[in-house]
């Protein structure tokens, strides 16, 4: 039989102090939901059962059901349009949803809790599949137990008591909830609705659900890390540094270099090769591929980008959504914009701006230059100072560059414009007629020397 999964996303998680619904706040530039849905895809994965998934929203629900419709496929929504506790929650799922009264099993999880593993809730199910037991809780102890729900273990079954309801002797119990439970579907649709809202916060708790003389287990979880909640800005900068962790230090065992590996951010799928080494202070963002033996130096940014072998990446560079070829050499201080390719052993210098723009193999821009809506042939120099003049003000024109070709320094092409193979530009040219293969260019006025005028133009201070 199937199984359901219930995520509870309606809070309005109001203690992060932003504009953002919490599930939608960003950990390593993915939404925390996000890291719900993966999870589940993994686990049925795991344990070889379809996984129905049941999302439930309340504040600000239009921006979440948005994002989901836009990168998750087979859901289902349940609406809590008073936020009153987990049972609730729950109970509205099956009030909203009859079809979820024919599954086996239901787990009910966070959309705030990015840490957890498929491993974890192969475990949870395992237990109550084997153990018949009609409910199992995720639980582990805690170093400082304050806020969360205390486990009360009994002869038989045991309690979740929450902290504002616990005793003083209660309160000294370290191992607590964490959060996350898988019952039977019968034994929920059954009893759910039972609960009673005479507690401190006058809410129906789906913990009340575990008692005494019941037939549910504790599973008590050695990693109380993975369990972490996100409520607040600094738990959410903990969990970003516990998987920004995790993620450097498993491409370290694939032969990863990272120099100060606690500087670097990996924010997104991130894919390193081995022999690369990677130095302080670096940003990996969205989908960066590197591939074997590349070096990025100190202070890179690199978004969307894929860097093949070999390659070295100075320090302080910024690529965004760019392929860099095998033995290609960017920076340090170069900025390539979107759309930029650079096929292999491509040299791109110092403060060298390269947009929407094609360099063949072994072609140069040493330094200080912008190119943009460029194909730029084989082997050809760019020299110091150069740019392709591309924006009409309306409008961006092309240029094109054969290969072998040589652009002296400070030299303008207005586009749009074609240069033929070996042409030669000379410096301090601006041209804006295309050349012909072989043909040497030369635009700017004659120079005139008049001897002995210089001191009418070079003053001194006087004594």
């Amino acid at each position: 039989m199937e199984i359901n999964a219930i995520v509870l996303a309606a809070g309005k998680g109001s203690r992060l102090k932003v504009a953002t619904p919490k599930p939608l706040c960003t950990v390593l530039n993915k939404p925390l939901i996000d890291y719900t849905v993966e999870l589940l895809k993994e686990t049925s994965k795991k344990i070889d059962k379809k996984i129905n998934t049941t999302f439930v929203l309340g504040h600000d629900k239009e921006s979440i059901l948005a994002h989901l419709e836009s990168t998750t496929k087979n859901f289902a929504i349940a609406y809590q349009e008073e936020q009153l506790g987990t049972g609730h929650a729950v109970k509205i799922c099956f009030d909203q949803i009859e079809t979820l009264k024919d599954s086996e099993y239901t787990f009910v999880l966070c959309a705030d809790t990015p840490l957890i593993s498929s491993e974890s809730l192969n475990i949870l199910y395992s237990s109550i599949s084997e153990k018949g037991v009609d409910a199992v809780c995720a639980s582990f102890n805690a170093a400082n137990p304050t806020g969360y729900g205390r486990i009360i273990k009994m002869k038989t079954g045991f309690q979740i008591i929450e902290e504002k309801d616990a005793t003083n002797e209660q309160r000294t119990v370290r191992e607590v909830n964490s959060g996350v439970y898988i019952f039977k579907t019968s034994y929920l649709v059954n009893h759910i609705s039972d609960l009673k809202n005479n507690n401190s916060s006058n809410e129906f708790y789906l913990t009340d659900l575990f008692q005494e003389n019941q037939k549910v287990i504790a599973k008590l979880f050695e990693d109380s890390q993975e369990f972490l909640g996100i409520n607040d800005m600094a738990q959410l900068s903990e969990a970003e540094n516990l998987i920004n962790r995790k993620k450097i230090y498993d491409l370290q065992k694939n032969g990863v270099r990272f120099i100060l590996p606690e500087t670097v951010y990996l924010g997104g799928n991130i894919e390193i090769g081995t022999g690369s080494v990677i130095y302080p202070n670096v940003t990996l963002e969205e989908d960066v591929t590197i591939e074997s033996n590349v070096k990025i130096e100190a202070g890179c940014t690199i978004k969307n980008s894929k860097i093949k072998s070999n390659s070295i990446i100075k320090a302080s560079s910024y690529i965004e959504k760019s392929i860099i070829g095998e033995n290609c050499k960017v920076g340090p201080m170069a900025h390539l914009r979107p759309e930029t390719v650079l096929e292999n052993d491509c040299r791109v210098g110092n403060f060298v701006e390269i947009k929407k723009s094609t360099f063949k193999q072994g072609s140069k821009a040493s330094h200080l230059s912008y190119i943009g809506d460029a194909q730029i042939g084989e082997k050809s120099n760019l020299g110091c100072g150069f740019i392709t003049c591309n924006y009409d003000g309306a409008d961006k024109h092309k240029t094109i560059i054969g290969k072998n070709c040589f652009i002296g320094s400070d030299t303008q092409l207005i586009a749009p414009i074609t240069l033929g193979d070996e042409v030669y530009i000379a410096s301090g040219s601006t041209i804006n007629k295309s050349l012909p293969t072989g043909a040497f260019g030369i635009a700017r006025s004659r120079q005139q020397t008049k001897e002995g005028q210089a001191k009418k133009f070079i003053k001194t201070k006087e004594k």
